[in-house]
């Protein structure tokens, strides 16, 4: 895991400003791209940005800073912190627009009609729903039943063609071996 500096585009801001690295030693310290950290010199970017001094944060020292600049090819290297960072927060639950959630059972209909290996726990992985929602759907007990027409959620845009042959994958690995050619939907569902 590559460590940058907390800030990355203040603190680039700061060392072009007020440092004689070039613009590579700066951008490869912030993890950026060369040709952001020169529109940032520019002003082309990061218009309005007040630099954020990485000596005064304990990010850099002097020292580090005056041996970059003495020698080109040198690197930054981030200053040990004796206080751990805290952990990043994960996205949480994925976002499903309004018009697309009554697509959902469909959706559903389908990947029980064409992956029946799939699980529950997959599915609502998949399409962001519920557990209830896919025993509903199963059973034909969903309030919606006589309109559920089955249709594949890749073209609904409920989820990706990767992140689908990839639940297809784990599954058929987990029932005794699948190979990705499996992943394909049956040629009966096609009607």
């Amino acid at each position: 895991m590559m460590k940058t500096p907390l800030m990355p585009k203040a603190t680039a801001v700061w060392l072009i400003e007020k440092t004689s690295l070039s613009f590579e030693q700066v951008a490869d310290f912030v993890g950026m791209h060369p040709l952001e950290v020169q529109a940032i010199a520019d002003g082309e970017v990061a218009q309005g940005i007040v630099g954020y001094d990485p000596v005064a944060n304990d990010q850099l020292t002097r020292e580090e800073i005056a041996r970059c600049e003495a020698d080109p090819a040198a690197r930054l290297v981030l200053t040990e912190r004796s206080i751990p960072l805290p952990k990043q927060r994960s996205k949480g639950a994925r976002y499903i627009p309004v018009a697309k959630r009554t697509e959902r059972p469909d959706a559903i209909a389908w990947l029980l009609r064409n992956y029946p290996q799939l699980s529950d726990p997959q599915i609502v992985k998949l399409l962001a729903t519920t557990k209830e929602t896919i025993a509903k759907v199963r059973d034909k007990t969903h309030p919606n039943t006589a309109n559920i027409k089955p249709r594949d959620p890749v073209t609904l845009g409920l989820c990706t063609q990767t992140a689908l042959n990839e639940a297809v994958g784990t599954a058929n690995d987990r029932q005794g071996g699948g190979s990705a050619a499996q992943a394909q939907p049956r040629d009966d569902a096609a009607a």
